[in-house]
């Protein structure tokens, strides 16, 4: 019986690493993942600057546009000004005039806060483009860390797997048989027995079985089920004063004194 608790003792060791090499290496796309969607988050930022610059470049074109128009217009009113007869009419032109000089100021104005905003703009798209860069960079990196890494877990699970494939048929079939099915149900299908405690429930087990357990015997948990075993190279030292009290006490030699 010692052979097979060493043997299941083992096979659990090699199941619960190959577990969690399973989980890393379910873990290993999202890393790319992430990678990839924080570089797809800066390149979508990128291209919004990038549409907001365009489309200050249309504004100042249409600015300049209508500006010459009004610069254009004052212009021709200026010239009727030789020919104005009546104070109406200079007054009706100066009025022409002013509202067209009035526009191609404020479109004016309005075209340098757009020069500012573009400004502003390509500053923050140079800093974009940077990052880019670097977490194109980083994309690339963490698909090379992520290889080497898969290629590390493939070896490992490949060792796992001889290893449980040798370790199998040295256990009886009805131990295995348990064995699996409380793996898949409870993650684990052994316990070793500490203190008169199962130490995957810690509850307790009883005198008659933890005597048992200590005789070598591998038993059922009476809470969780699993195999219970008892492992004598981590019982815990006996107490010193235990050990004491467990001497017999010696007779003493010196004869009684006379009355």
């Amino acid at each position: 019986m010692q052979a097979q608790i060493e043997n299941l003792v083992k096979l659990q060791a090699v199941e619960l690493e190959r577990t969690r090499l399973t989980q890393a290496v379910r873990a290993l796309p999202a890393e790319i993942a992430q990678a990839t969607a924080a570089l797809a988050k800066a390149e979508r930022e990128a291209a919004e600057i990038s549409d907001a610059l365009s489309r200050e470049d249309s504004l100042r074109t249409r600015l300049d546009r209508e500006i010459g128009a009004h610069r254009q217009k004052a212009a021709r009113y200026r010239a009727q000004q030789d020919s104005i007869t009546t104070p109406a009419q200079a007054a009706a032109v100066e009025h022409e005039i002013s509202f067209a000089e009035a526009e191609a100021e404020r479109l004016e104005n309005e075209e340098f806060a757009s020069l500012e905003r573009s400004d502003a703009q390509e500053s923050a798209l140079a800093t974009i483009r940077a990052r880019i860069e670097l977490l194109a960079s980083a994309l690339d990196k963490t698909r090379a860390r992520v290889a080497l890494r898969q290629a590390e877990y493939d070896g490992e699970l490949a060792a796992l797997a001889a290893q449980r494939e040798a370790l199998r048929p040295l256990i009886a079939p009805e131990w295995l048989t348990r064995f699996d099915r409380l793996c898949a149900s409870r993650g684990t299908g052994l316990a070793r027995a500490e203190n008169q405690q199962c130490t995957s429930c810690r509850m307790g087990v009883r005198p008659q079985t933890w005597n048992q357990l200590r005789e070598g015997e591998l038993l059922t948990c009476d809470s969780c089920s699993r195999l219970l075993y008892w492992d004598p190279s981590m019982a815990p030292a006996a107490d010193s004063t235990q050990q004491q009290a467990a001497k017999p006490k010696r007779k003493s030699s010196k004869p009684a004194p006379e009355e």
